[in-house]
């Protein structure tokens, strides 16, 4: 009896202790959101009102590249993945300096109109915010790690106006295939408190919920796995897309600096050429995809593009809001395609379907989904972004995430190692007479066309 009532007061006393923490960090991680989005409505407010306002592209990225470069090299690329490598590699030390360059150099970057997201810079900052509250408080390694986690999810959490889905995006990122349930509690209630501090400072999240959801017939069902199949490919793209770049960047013979001057020069043509709607955040494309207005058929390209560009060059930011944009272009042009009347909701379920695949968070990103548009959205999206999920393969946005799971037992990996350094084993016996079954239809219904 005694062991029992220890074993309840212990778990008790646990509950209020990560509760405690928890909303530390959640206040914490909310005033550090609301102080970086203010800073990036002013500084992009005082850009926008400059003619061609994106010709300063080269010095702002300049200015991000060196800052960075200078005063915080763990404040490089776009944030999210550098708080990944912490967790696994340092369980969770950042130094706190990550803080205010990361917030400053992405701020220039995309003021200056390059093409990044805001939700990377927030988990940074709120995973720094969090270390060094641990330190402060000479935590443990493993509740340090702990508290990090939080500070992730509490970036998400409070940048999108998500709460329960930016709690688990920080949790199911670390780990393809995994969820770190031990964290699951102080990650929601950091994501909560860090969403109501934001709201109350006046931080305004938009909500598009869906007028019109199809029925989910088989006709649907089949829309959405074949949807789930497209987004899951663009996903791929802008992953090889995103190494290729910095590969290139990587190999030019001279300083980084100028690495930052030759992309800006590159998305600047981008923008006079093409069209000013890929270069910043372009949320007033990703608004008009959710609206229902049609979209240009190269969107999903042309933004991948100026992104990979930006963010390979030196750039400050992150990478979900563009991957709200090429999903919503996506399942905007897919909606296209198939000459549907929904355009509204392919690109809704668009837009998180591809963050499933890049990011390898299903669960997240389906959740999402209902926050922003509605529960009637649930069995659509879920399929698609499950699909999408498993088409990518074992790629993602974030090399250092940490592959947990085998998405096929048909091709062999080995767990436990970073995506980015995953080698996928031959395809075994059994998948190989499955392909030679679809070789032998194939060149069946290639001599019946010729007879």
């Amino acid at each position: 009896m005694q062991q029992k009532l220890t074993e309840q007061i212990t778990l008790v006393a646990s509950v209020i202790k990560w509760a405690c923490y928890a909303s530390i960090v959640g206040v914490l991680v909310g005033l550090g959101t609301t102080a970086f989005l203010r800073a990036l409505s002013w500084t992009s407010g005082q850009y926008v009102r400059l003619p061609n306002s994106y010709l300063f592209l080269p010095s702002a990225l300049l200015a991000s590249s060196l800052l960075v470069q200078w005063l915080a090299p763990d404040a490089a690329g776009h944030g999210t993945e550098k708080v990944i490598e912490a967790v696994h590699k340092r369980m969770g030390r950042i130094p706190l300096v990550v803080v205010p360059v990361k917030l400053v150099a992405t701020v220039i970057t995309l003021a200056g109109g390059g093409s990044a997201g805001k939700e990377g810079p927030c988990a940074q900052i709120g995973a720094g915010l969090a270390s060094g509250f641990g330190r402060l408080l000479r935590l443990e390694p493993m509740d340090q790690r702990k508290l990090v986690i939080c500070g992730i999810s509490a970036g998400f959490a409070t940048v999108f106006g998500t709460p329960i889905a930016g709690a688990l995006f920080g949790i199911e990122v670390l780990v393809l295939g995994q969820m770190l349930y031990d964290v699951l509690f102080p990650s929601f209630v950091a994501g909560i408190v860090g969403y109501h501090v934001a709201t109350l400072l006046g931080v305004q999240y938009s909500y598009q919920v869906g007028r019109v959801i199809p029925e989910l017939t088989s006709w649907n069902f089949v829309e959405m796995i074949l949807l789930g199949i497209w987004c899951g490919i663009v996903a791929l793209l802008l992953i090889e897309a995103m190494k290729l770049t910095h590969r290139l960047f990587d190999k030019l013979p001279w300083p980084k600096s100028m690495n930052a001057i030759l992309g800006g020069v590159m998305l600047i043509l981008i923008g006079a050429f093409v069209s000013k709607r890929y270069l910043g955040l372009g949320l007033e494309t990703i608004d008009g995809g959710l609206r229902g207005e049609i979209l240009p058929g190269g969107a999903c390209l042309w933004k991948g593009l100026a992104t990979a560009i930006t963010l390979g060059c030196g750039g400050s930011g992150g990478v979900v809001t563009p991957i709200f944009f090429i999903g919503t272009a996506a399942g905007n042009l897919f909606a296209q395609f198939l000459n549907e009347p929904y355009v509204a909701t392919f690109s809704a379920i668009g837009m998180v379907a591809l963050l499933a695949g890049a990011a390898n968070t299903p669960i997240a990103a389906s959740v999402m989904a209902m926050e922003l548009f509605g529960p009637s959205i649930a069995p659509h999206a879920a399929v698609a972004c499950m699909v999408s999920f498993l088409i990518v393969g074992y790629r993602s946005i974030y090399p250092s995430q940490v592959l947990g799971m085998q998405k096929s037992a048909s091709l062999q990996v080995t767990t436990g190692k970073p995506v980015g350094e995953v080698n996928v084993a031959v395809v075994s016996h059994r998948e190989k007479s499955l392909i030679g079954f679809f070789a032998l239809v194939l060149r069946l219904v290639k001599r019946g066309e010729k007879q």
